[in-house]
């Protein structure tokens, strides 16, 4: 299977009061839907899916959220694609090799989306930054 696309269809960011204290980020992402979808690519007719996700950013307490929605498109062969329907249709699971790919792909575009966002309204970036440690950088051994 292969991405083909990747569109954000929600983006909502809220800072709901000042920052104080230590504050907590969790970050989630969840499938929650798939289905099927006829791409034309050229003059070639493909079978593909849709996952539907919804990516979180929930900051404890509770001083603001960000939510982004959307959808990743994948295009297979038919059996390959049947398959995976059929799986989500009865227990609402996705291949691991699938959902490997899915998730990887919705957290590269989501993260940085999101720590966008999270400046826009002056809350903390919802993945850790990268810090600089001069602490015996002028020592010598």
């Amino acid at each position: 299977m292969t991405i083909v696309g990747f569109n954000f269809t929600k983006i909502h960011v809220e800072k709901k009061t000042p920052l104080k204290g230590k504050i907590n980020i969790s970050n989630n992402v969840s499938i929650k839907d798939v289905h099927k979808a006829d791409l034309s690519l050229g003059d070639a007719k493909q079978e593909g899916l849709r996952y539907v996700f919804l990516f979180t950013s929930t900051y404890d307490p509770d001083v603001g959220n960000i939510e982004l929605g959307g959808d990743v498109l994948f295009i297979g062969d038919k059996a390959r694609t049947k398959r995976i329907l059929d799986a989500w249709k009865k227990d609402k699971q996705v291949p691991s090799e699938e959902m490997t790919a899915i998730l990887n792909t919705v957290l590269a575009k989501s993260n940085v989306e999101a720590l966008l966002m999270s400046r826009e309204v002056n809350l903390p970036p919802p993945i850790p930054m990268p810090k600089v440690n001069m602490e015996g950088a002028g020592k010598k051994k």
